[in-house]
């Protein structure tokens, strides 16, 4: 993580860590979506001694979210987890803050100082921005773990406010030389979360900054996955997945696009391949972006052309397009 490797896409589980099975089931579907490193929530020390057993059922790194109390950290650390995240907003003591670098240095194992602007250390200097007081929060922790030899560190500093938490980063960024995790926290459901994440992550990653982020949603943590990995896709940082290419349609369509668009989207979520596929509905843009696509249709009244890799294959009747879009994908 950080350097020239690409940009991660993070989740974090919904389950109760303390149900095991739940957990493991919940992180190897995320797994399947393209989640690469999942967070689980350590509430208490039946959650932290679960750990263990979870990362003996999951293929991924496993981080542990750590808040209040460092014996939980420790604990998490005995399980072999692959990293921590610390609240510095509410693991504020430098001992037990360095009895825990010092059992994560002794195991290699990284940890992510995770600033979060609703729980903000309550001793910052007056007289500082919200955003220059995140900074100054995650400036202390990695002072106090660089003090103690520590540079196996990842900062992260959020906000559900957008501007705040662009600012944040920009500040910190030539700060530190340390990988930055980035997102907007508690962005709301996938509706408003994805638009609002979208926007914050996209502009942080087209100026540079960003290793690895979360789209933080208030639903399913699939959608979490997709979400991150749309963004990735549309800033051309990460190929992963279908990239559907539809129109929005208008008066000049003669068939319900609005359906197919989205039977094909359900589809493509199960392929994992990075092809483009194109539903256009009329003949204005239609054959020029579908025969852009690997697969693509233009519809008309009643039919479609069909085009594969920039060539006219045939033309199919509308109750057929689905079907044959489908088959001419997994022939791809």
């Amino acid at each position: 993580m950080g350097g020239d490797a690409p940009v991660t896409v993070q989740s974090m589980t919904k389950t109760d860590t303390r149900d095991i099975r739940a957990t493991v089931n919940q992180i190897c579907e995320l797994a399947e979506y393209g989640c690469e490193i999942i967070r689980v929530a350590v509430p208490d020390m039946e959650a932290a001694q679960a750990l263990g057993a979870i990362k003996k059922g999951i293929r991924i790194p496993l981080i542990a979210d750590i808040h209040f109390d460092h014996r939980l950290a420790l604990e998490a650390l005995r399980a072999g987890v692959d990293g921590l995240r610390l609240n510095p907003g509410n693991i504020r003591d430098p001992e037990k803050v360095a009895e825990v670098v010092k059992a994560a240095r002794d195991r290699e194992v990284p940890i992510r100082i995770g600033v979060n602007f609703g729980s903000l250390p309550p001793d910052l200097p007056e007289g500082l921005s919200v955003p220059q007081q995140m900074v100054e929060a995650a400036m202390r922790h990695i002072r106090i773990l660089e003090d103690l030899d520590f540079d196996l560190i990842k900062v992260s500093l959020k906000a559900f406010d957008v501007p705040t938490t662009i600012e944040a980063y920009r500040e910190i960024a030539g700060r530190i030389p340390y990988p930055l995790h980035i997102g907007i926290t508690e962005s709301g459901t996938p509706r408003q979360g994805m638009i609002r994440s979208a926007v914050g992550i996209g502009i942080l990653l087209w100026e540079g900054l960003g290793d690895t982020l979360r789209v933080s949603l208030t639903g399913h943590p699939r959608d979490e996955v997709y979400a991150g990995y749309e963004i990735l896709k549309s800033l051309n940082l990460r190929e992963h997945g279908a990239k559907l290419v539809s129109c929005p349609t208008c008066g000049r369509t003669e068939m319900d696009i609005v359906s197919l668009a989205n039977a094909v989207e359900s589809y493509l979520i199960r392929v994992n391949k990075p092809i483009k596929v194109a539903v256009m509905g009329c003949v204005v843009n239609g054959p020029g972006e579908a025969r852009d696509a690997d697969i693509g249709v233009a519809c008309g009244k009643g039919k479609a052309v069909l085009f594969k890799k920039g060539r006219q294959i045939r033309t199919i009747n509308e109750t057929e397009i689905l079907k044959e879009l489908i088959k001419e994908i997994e022939q791809l």
